[in-house]
């Protein structure tokens, strides 16, 4: 279901909507910055480029110093305003959602340590990063779907972005079995095959924080908290069954 653009901005206090414009806007960008972070961390890792690398870990600390701006004004939202019903779901999603980009861009932040730490030796082994460069496709279209549907209020695509998430563990469970089998076929390969089975965690991770994003999405818009929930259950959730 898409809610009504405008459902959270029928104010008396221009000033209040004026404050949740913000905050939407400010999470906006700040998924904007994580999402860039895993795509620049990916391709650092498959260049073997630790000064972008170094660039990505420069990044994390003006994500964490924008998760503090949000978090003050979400605070000063519900101090002044004292929001109730959906314009405090909206708060309290904001806040939940900002936690969830931020770990995004610490998992980032790990691929582009385990960059700088392998130096250029990521560069030979990038064909056979093949599976690590789709997974980052893949959890990265999550991100955004997740913030569109944020955007728009549409739990449809929130829906369809937690049904993702399966298919990414699914390609996580593939690829780490094929280099446990490449491991045991060849020792040489021990080394890099591990630190795949590292980048893969991590995106693994992200497509899990992704899923969060559009569980939160679902309780702004519905008023229902489906974490923990069976994908059947939200399903009727969304779609509005008894």
């Amino acid at each position: 279901m898409v809610a009504e653009k405008d459902t959270y901005s029928k104010h008396i206090s221009h000033k209040f909507n004026e404050e949740l414009s913000e905050l939407k806007n400010h999470l906006m960008v700040m998924g904007g910055m994580v999402e860039k972070q895993v795509e620049d961390a990916i391709e650092a890792l498959m260049e073997g480029d630790t000064e972008k690398a170094m660039e990505v870990r420069r990044q994390d600390k003006e994500v964490d110093k924008l998760e503090l701006v949000i978090d003050d004004e979400a605070v000063h939202v519900i101090a002044m305003r004292q929001p109730a019903a959906s314009d405090l779901r909206l708060v309290m999603s904001v806040v939940k959602m900002v936690a969830d980009l931020e770990r995004i861009g610490d998992e980032a932040k790990k691929i582009a340590k385990l960059t700088v730490e392998m130096g250029s030796d990521s560069r030979s082994n990038r064909r056979s990063f093949v599976e690590v460069r789709n997974i980052s496709v893949h959890v990265r279209t999550m991100i955004r779907d997740a913030l569109d549907a944020f955007s728009r209020f549409d739990t449809d695509q929130a829906l369809a972005v937690m049904r993702e998430d399966d298919a990414v563990d699914d390609e996580y469970k593939s690829a780490t079995r094929a280099l446990v089998t490449h491991m045991m076929e060849d020792a040489r390969s021990i080394t890099s095959c591990l630190n795949q089975m590292w980048v893969l965690r991590a995106l693994e991770r992200v497509g899990d924080h992704a899923e969060n994003l559009a569980e939160h999405v679902v309780f702004m818009v519905e008023g229902t908290d489906v974490r923990h929930t069976p994908a059947e259950d939200i399903e009727k959730v969304v779609r509005g069954k008894k």
